[in-house]
Parts: structure tokens; sequence; C-alpha cells
């Protein structure tokens, strides 16, 4: 495990101290703020994606083809 030392500021203090107020210790409040940013990270990058692959002409045309195939979608 590693150590971590972090200089906060008066806003990010009073934020702190809200979120321990129920007993949750700094350590807690941190590590779960690490996680979240790393789940909001893979969400953003998992959004950039999706639009770059929704703007691919060669996905795009795949995805007419297999509409063509299959068929209206809708009428299942």
């Amino acid at each position: 495990m590693g150590m971590l030392t972090v200089e906060i500021d008066a806003s990010t203090e009073r934020i702190l101290a809200e979120l321990t107020s129920g007993g949750r210790s700094p350590d807690d409040v941190v590590r779960e703020a690490i996680r979240i940013a790393g789940r909001l990270r893979w969400m953003e990058q998992a959004r950039a994606d999706a639009e770059r692959l929704a703007a691919d002409p060669d996905d795009l045309a795949e995805i007419r083809a297999i509409q063509r195939e299959f068929g209206d979608a809708d009428a299942w």
C-alpha cells in the first residue's frame, strides 16, 4: 500500500469535513473519491469510443447491411 500526502484548499477541506461528519475516515473518503474518478474516466472513455464508432463510415455501412439482412427490428 502506498502513502499519499495531499494539500487541500479551504473549499476541499469543508467538503472533506462534511463527508467525514458521519464517522467516515478521511482515508475512506479519499479512496472512494479515487474509485469514483476512475469510474468516471472509464465512462468518459466509453462515451468517446461510442461517438467515434457511431461516426465511423465502415461501422455505419455494416449496421445498414445487417439491418437490410434482418429487416425491421421493430416488427418483432
